[in-house]
């Protein structure tokens, strides 16, 4: 009779165990786990975009939102931290990549995981995310940087772009689409003389905007899209005492470019604001997770006090437009970010 008693007792226990760690278990389950995976640690713009997520996780409630990326801009650095993230079972990704197809193979095996996965600000391609958020418009921003160049330099003279690294998407949609713009008559005196690329590494930068300024004489303007780029080529124009000769240009963080902007450096330029682009990702991943949205091209997604965002096709959702900053609206702005 005792030992009846005691494996019941026992069997009481086990069950009680195995009872509380599952309770447990879901308790854990419940706060949903996404990560915001950048293309490296260490850039300002990024760290806006964190700062949305987070203020989106708070109205949502629920999300534990985590800011991770490689110490330097490769497609490999992202796939090993993916490959962890598969291991951990977080339930959301938003990643800005380093590659549009390097990373699809990684990316297929955490969806294949039940991880939902999506791009912002570059993109990865078809069939390795579910929708990719774009901050504006491919066409809008590339014409928009050739019209910022041609207003400050009177539509005249040699103009040159000094991107991030060869392989961004986003940089590759917006450069074509500046070549496109700058066909028209209008800029007849405008010549787009040479591509380089500084990888978002500052000191490359740096010295890419050097070697242009070197190498053509008639250089009007370097357009940067790319808020590294950008600050680096404002302080080797500085540094080369051509500032309002060679004009500076492109996408910038207005806290890091407002010394540039207020002493003339870069008169103005333009950019969408990150915060929104990491509260608009935090979002949608939220709707997926839960189940309320596929992603599927015609639905509309609700995104907090960026309303709803719209699946266009091939999954490709847009945000909004670039705004221009210069030296009246500078200070409010980099105040923020």
């Amino acid at each position: 009779m005792k030992k009846a008693l005691l494996f019941v007792l026992i069997a009481s226990l086990v069950v009680t165990g195995l009872f509380a760690q599952g309770t447990k278990e879901q308790a854990v389950k419940s706060e949903k786990e996404i990560v915001i995976l950048v293309k490296s640690m260490g850039n300002g713009f990024f760290d806006a975009v964190f700062k949305g997520s987070q203020e989106a996780a708070a109205e949502i409630g629920g999300i534990k939102t985590t800011y991770m990326g490689p110490p330097q801009a490769t497609a490999e650095g992202q796939i090993e931290i993916i490959e962890t993230l598969i291991a951990q079972r977080v339930d959301g990704i938003a990643i800005s990549a380093n590659d549009a197809d390097a990373l699809i193979p990684v990316t297929k095996k955490a969806m294949a995981a039940g991880i939902k996965v999506i791009s912002f600000d570059s993109g990865i391609n078809v069939g390795g995310r579910i929708v990719d958020l774009l901050p504006s418009n491919a066409e809008l921003i590339g014409r928009q940087q050739i019209q910022l160049a041609a207003e400050l330099t009177g539509y005249k003279g040699d103009v040159a772009v000094l991107s991030a690294s060869a392989q961004a998407t986003n940089q590759n949609l917006w450069i074509s689409w500046m070549k496109e713009e700058i066909k028209d008559a209008k800029y007849a005196n405008m010549k787009l003389v040479e591509v380089v690329y500084g990888d978002d590494a500052p000191d490359k930068s740096y010295r890419e905007a050097v070697s242009l300024m070197q190498k053509y004489p008639n250089l009007k303007a370097i357009i940067c899209p790319t808020t590294v780029g950008l600050l680096a080529t404002a302080q080797a124009v500085k540094d080369a005492g051509k500032a309002g000769i060679v004009e500076v240009t492109g996408l910038g963080l207005p806290s890091e470019m407002k010394g540039y902007i207020l002493d003339g450096t870069c008169r103005q330029m333009a950019l969408w604001n990150p915060i929104d682009l990491g509260y608009t990702s935090t979002y949608i991943l939220n709707g997926l997770i839960d189940g309320t949205v596929k992603g599927s091209v015609g639905e509309a997604i609700p995104a907090g006090r960026m309303d709803s965002m719209k699946v266009e096709k091939d999954g490709i959702i847009y945000m909004g437009y670039p705004y221009v900053f210069n030296k009246d609206n500078i200070e409010q702005f980099a105040a923020i970010f």
